[in-house]
């Protein structure tokens, strides 16, 4: 008996029903907000050329879904200057324009207005990023969080769940970045626990680092929950990361970075997590965070399908240069090319650029071609959301139209769909691009 096959737009429609029902117990949202956002959608068609191919496109979408996609025949690639791709995903977002997840935030309006903000730079879903703090600071954040998603739908769509980097990570120099010392601790199940009573089972996503002693029992837990368990902030030895991974850890935080800038020739923390194909590896791509050639032969060595861009972008993002004080960081200045440093240790306080400009500096950088940035940054990070991030008849219409001049490295968005209607571009602060 032959048996019968799902096609793959079904198993997308499958997922998408799943997600509404993660996304109605989630913060206790309900499913008639997503409902409601979903049926004030217009049919409506989009263009623009494929960035895997090169070739026109027009997109067709009916209630926020794509009903088909067509090559145009009668227009040629120069007839069209923008390009059209899914809406970018970004698995690490701590704030942006002077909104921030991190401090004493209490008040949903800041969150909507934040994810406003970010989708308007082209990132239509994002993890909001809550760093080492007290649980006390944390469980705010969470509940501030998720009465943003009851409110808003849009908020809901583009956050489906929350990334907690820390607070069980390396406290060494180096390792600890800019966290604050003070508040890292061992993982424990019973604050997870708390965090997830706080905001109903909103955190989704876990930094941590696997040295400490009841790690691996932490991470096997969590995985069994189906949280994503990411390896990051850490001096592990490669025998505990190689465990961790053994355990369900499935990602390693802006690799690279978070790290000390001394280490071993080898073995070292990097080269254990560029080894071990069980795990998929984050990369900041501001230009600062790696070299252009540090980051080419790290992308090389994971493999473009086991690699995903991120911002790592923090409450300054988009801002004037200057000198701030901030949640992440303290004292930190925000130089012209975008660079956010501490003003006392000169060391890197977070990012300050979106995504959309990670994916111009790797392409504009010649670290890898513009349709391997564009997946890094949709396709890649979609599978940990929910299999977002792809341009397929029966997804959400999440799009986003834009130019990119390469002489600048920069990249400009034209339009942004979300769920099909359209939202306000954001023109944010130029920085010097190198």
């Amino acid at each position: 008996m032959k048996k019968a096959q799902i096609p793959y737009s079904g198993i997308i429609l499958i997922m998408q029903l799943l997600e509404k029902m993660r996304t109605a117990s989630a913060g206790n949202s309900t499913v008639e907000q997503q409902h409601e956002w979903g049926q004030s959608m217009k049919s409506r068609t989009m263009t623009g050329r494929s960035t895997s191919t090169g070739q026109p496109l027009s997109i067709s979408i009916e209630q926020g879904i794509i009903q088909s996609i067509e090559q145009s025949i009668e227009q040629s690639p120069a007839d069209e200057s923008a390009w059209l791709a899914p809406g970018f995903i970004d698995l690490q977002i701590n704030g942006y324009s002077g909104c921030d997840f991190n401090g004493e935030l209490d008040d949903p309006d800041q969150v909507i207005a934040l994810a406003e903000k970010v989708i308007a730079t082209g990132t239509t879903t994002f993890l909001p990023t809550i760093i080492t703090a007290s649980e006390e600071q944390i469980v705010r954040a969470l509940e501030t969080i998720a009465r943003a998603r009851r409110i808003s739908p849009l908020a809901a769509h583009s956050m489906p769940f929350v990334h907690l980097e820390g607070p069980f990570i390396s406290p060494v120099d180096g390792a600890v970045g800019a966290h604050e010392r003070e508040y890292v601790r061992p993982p424990s199940l019973d604050e997870f626990a708390r965090w997830q009573a706080a905001c109903g089972d909103l955190v989704g996503m876990v930094t941590l680092s696997p040295h400490w002693e009841n790690s691996m029992e932490f991470i096997a837990v969590l995985a069994g929950k189906g949280i994503r368990v990411s390896i990051g902030h850490t001096l592990a030895t490669p025998e505990q990361i190689h465990a961790a991974a053994q355990a369900g850890a499935t990602l390693s935080t802006h690799l690279g970075n978070g790290i000390a800038n001394m280490l071993p020739r080898h073995p070292n923390p990097i080269w254990a997590q560029l080894a071990d194909d069980r795990l998929t590896a984050t990369f900041i791509a501001d230009g600062h965070h790696l070299p252009a050639d540090t980051l080419k032969a790290m992308i090389r060595a994971k493999g473009i399908e086991r690699s995903i861009l991120i911002s790592d972008v923090v409450a300054l993002g988009g801002m004037k240069p200057g000198i701030y004080d901030a949640a992440i960081g303290g004292a930190v200045e925000l130089s012209a090319d975008g660079r956010l440093g501490s003003v006392h240790g000169g060391y890197l306080a977070g990012s300050a650029r979106p995504l959309k400009d990670g994916i111009a500096w790797a392409a504009a950088s010649a670290v890898c071609t513009l349709e391997d940035a564009v997946r890094m940054a949709t396709e890649n990070p979609g599978r940990i959301v929910g299999h977002r991030g792809m341009l397929i008849a029966g997804a959400k219409a999440d799009l986003v139209r834009f130019t990119m001049d390469m002489e600048d490295k920069s990249l400009h968005i034209e339009t942004v769909l979300v769920e099909g209607t359209e939202l306000e571009v954001q023109q944010q602060h130029a920085y010097i691009n190198k």
